[in-house]
């Protein structure tokens, strides 16, 4: 169990939450959700000790995985070695042991080997390779990469080393911070099954609303200063936290009616000769006056995308026998493409398949080495980056203001302020400059800025990688809604269901175009995919 008592966090003067005294209870499976900058990595890094927090006591078991994100730190260490220093007792009997054999033998080292052979046997030393390998196997690490430095593989893949040392050791409590900002939908898939069988305490924060729904059988909610337990998924803490509002706005406009009607009769008879009447009605007003309440910190951007009045031709890109290259095989390999106005096309598939070589070709700012990729008649495209100093440079101390003013010729400053009060970038946050925003303000604001944009073709590789879950869900909503013609990858398998209505799926085998939704194109590909 994970008990939290009497726990307060302020950060630069701002609080982040006030006496939380909450237990995380074995075999549950909590979401620890809230919008950026709400404090739940800062809840993560307190329970494991590596923040202290204003005030209050932690109580948590002694073997506790925790997923890191300092990948630098274990460049010169071999990928299986990274995953099995997840078990520290373990890890450290076996450098010692390791070190033993290399003096000369007494007895007193004899007897010190003994102890390690003891723990080693105890913490199933003899398997643990093998158990390294299948997690390794499981999140998608080509086998013959467990060997290897961990500089020498894709960061990626450092990522899910780091992911599988965290899972590694049988662990009493899982803390997952994001496991799956760098897995594609079939290790999210392994993931989800591994996490589900996890008899521990788990909690995990993640942007991926299906990711959440699956694994979690409870949501701790960071809100209004607290932390708030609800039964059930994401979806069930949503319903249960709507209704809890809309009662609360209720009964606050009931007692502003009943307040309204006490005054009244105050007013009447105040002079009169109905003294006790009139001060227990003053008396019921004071009882009925509305307390000071923490409001919520949750706040959605409004994202819509509006085509231009230009309407692109009916084939918006054609891409014919395209060909791509870097250094080895062909990364797309005579790929054709016609997209059509009002299209809606997911890219899904595992990471270095060439998703983003193909969407930065559509998008024009990559050259095919072969083959063709023409914009159609009246084609405006405005893309997203998946890496977003392509747009942004994050060195630059242009302010936000500036940066959106240079995305529409002669556009007016209240509809710049309008863009950034939309994107959640209040008052002075306006001159901030761009090489101090976090990755989802940096998001939010290449978003205003696409807003601002002349197009009727929407390019938007990984977008939801920083956002938070109301983000996404604005997003997803701005997508379905958009009156032109929609590309995005991503591996956001929610906001994918949302808007798209033709599927380009990257695989092993190559590249699939699917027409029909992800639903039905995950149905047919688990059928063996005879229709594909």
């Amino acid at each position: 169990m994970i008990a939290l008592d009497s726990i307060t966090e302020i950060v630069g003067g701002r609080t982040l939450f006030e006496d939380v005294s909450i237990a995380f209870s074995p075999g549950n499976r909590y979401g620890l959700t809230g919008p950026n900058g709400s404090g739940k990595s800062t809840l993560l890094k307190i329970i494991v000790g590596i923040t202290k927090p204003t005030k209050g006591l932690i109580a948590k078991p002694k073997r506790l995985g925790f997923l890191k994100q300092n990948i630098s730190e274990f460049s010169q260490i071999s990928v299986i070695n990274t995953v099995i220093m997840g078990n520290t007792r373990l890890w450290n009997a076996m450098r010692r042991r390791d070190a033993l054999y290399e003096q000369e033998m007494t007895d007193e080292v004899g007897f010190e080997l003994g102890e390690l052979e003891t723990i080693f046997a105890e913490e199933d030393g003899y398997s643990a390779e093998s158990t390294a390998e299948a997690l390794l196997h499981g999140i998608g690490v080509p086998p013959g990469d467990c060997q290897r430095l961990m500089h020498e593989i894709p960061q990626d893949m450092q990522f899910r080393a780091l992911l599988c040392q965290s899972l590694f050791g049988d662990p009493e409590a899982l803390l997952l911070d994001e496991p799956t900002n760098h897995l594609d939908l079939g290790s999210i898939g392994w993931l989800e099954g591994f996490l589900k069988s996890y008899r521990g305490t788990l909690i995990v924060v993640s942007h991926d609303r299906h990711f959440l729904n699956a694994v979690t059988t409870h949501i701790a909610d960071i809100d209004y200063e607290t932390v708030i337990i609800y039964p059930g998924n994401y979806d069930d803490m949503v319903v249960t936290k709507s209704s809890v509002r809309s009662r609360a706005e209720h009964e606050a406009k009931s007692k502003e009616k009943k307040i309204a009607q006490l005054r009244e009769f105050v007013a009447k008879f105040g002079s009169g000769t109905r003294a006790s009447q009139v001060q227990s009605r003053i008396k019921e007003i004071d009882r009925l006056q509305p307390q000071d309440q923490k409001t919520s910190n949750i706040q959605r951007p409004y994202i819509r995308f509006i085509p231009t009045e230009k309407q692109a031709g009916k084939l918006v890109i054609n891409a014919e026998g395209v060909f791509k290259t870097f250094d080895g095989p062909p990364v797309i390999r005579n790929f054709s493409l016609e997209v059509f106005r009002g299209d809606k096309i997911g890219i899904i598939g595992n990471n270095g398949l060439g998703k983003t070589t193909l969407l930065r070709m559509l998008a024009s700012v990559l050259t095919p080495d072969k083959g063709t990729v023409n914009p159609g008649h009246q084609v405006a495209i405005s893309y997203f980056p998946q890496s977003h100093e392509e747009l942004i440079d994050k060195s630059s101390s242009i302010t936000l203001f500036d940066w959106l003013k240079g995305k529409k010729a002669g556009v007016y400053d209240q509809e710049i302020r309008s863009i950034l009060g939309k994107m959640l970038f209040a008052g002075d946050d306006a001159f901030k400059p761009v090489c101090a925003l976090s990755g989802g303000e940096t998001a939010r604001l290449i978003i205003g800025g696409m807003i601002l944009a002349e197009h009727n073709c929407i390019i938007m590789d990984e977008p939801n990688n920083h956002l938070d879950l109301e983000a996404v869900s604005a997003l997803g909503w701005a997508l379905e809604e958009y009156k032109g013609t929609a590309i995005v990858a991503s591996h956001d398998r929610d906001l994918i269901d949302r808007f798209a209505t033709k599927i380009i799926s990257f695989d092993d085998r190559g590249i699939t175009v699917f027409d029909g939704p992800l639903e039905e194109y995950l149905a047919v590909k688990a059928k063996g995919n005879e229709a594909l």
